[in-house]
């Protein structure tokens, strides 16, 4: 039996869960105060996930970035691609919050929205 110890991340509590796991089966979850602590380190030990923030280059405009993020989490294993086509990427000025960036990132199915407006020069 393999035992995990994760700090759960939905709230400021941040609990210390232990996760019992035979094989890639989660037996027991322990330490959680709440149900969203057990389903984040069920999530966590099997298939994690995280929402990517960054930057992306922006031509014309009065910045010469714009912040951004994956619109939703993305595979943990697939941050570098993610952050490699991010940084082969850039955008036009003007650019809206909410704008999608990149429409498919590294084959994810999970869009690139930017988080900041920036006006074109």
């Amino acid at each position: 039996m393999e035992i995990r110890e994760l700090t759960c991340i939905n709230c400021p509590m941040g609990c210390r869960i232990t996760v019992s796991m035979e094989g890639t089966e989660v037996v027991e979850v322990k330490g959680n105060t709440c149900k969203r602590g057990e389903i984040y380190a069920r999530a966590e030990v099997t298939s994690p996930v995280r929402t990517v923030t960054t930057t992306i280059k922006v031509t014309g405009g009065v910045s010469d970035r714009v912040s951004c993020k994956t619109k939703s989490p993305v595979p943990k294993d697939k941050i570098f691609e993610v952050m490699a086509a991010v940084n082969a990427a850039s955008c036009s000025a003007p650019v809206n919050i909410g704008d999608v960036l990149i429409e498919d990132c590294a084959e994810t199915g999970i869009p690139v929205v930017a988080t900041k407006a920036v006006g074109a020069v």
